[in-house]
């Protein structure tokens, strides 16, 4: 998966198409992220102890990753990889071929 905790990403395809957020976790086995404050659901919790108080909570689900395109430097673009002449290997972003910190 190309996308990791931290990215700015936006949503490209479904009910929240040109929203941007944080990527806030990542579910590769899944190839989904979660992204703050997108594909929000509501939630009914219920009062568990006297203190804790219920009711309908907002709550950010998982989005597809092919629905969502990183941004960098305020455009969006592909991910791909390259390999350093020391060996190490770092996300590149295909628009403008700049490392991706």
């Amino acid at each position: 998966m190309k996308l990791r905790k931290g990215d700015t990403v936006k949503v490209i395809a479904g009910k929240d198409r040109g929203q941007e957020g944080e990527v806030v976790q990542v579910y590769p086995s899944d190839n989904k992220v979660l992204v703050n404050g997108i594909n929000t659901a509501k939630k009914h919790s219920k009062a568990r102890r006297a203190t804790q108080q219920g009711g309908i909570i907002d709550r950010d689900m998982p989005v597809d990753a092919s629905n969502v395109m990183l941004v960098h430097k305020g455009k969006t673009t592909r991910v791909g990889y390259k390999i350093q002449n020391d060996g190490s290997k770092v996300r590149v972003a295909k628009r403008t071929g700049e490392v991706i910190g």
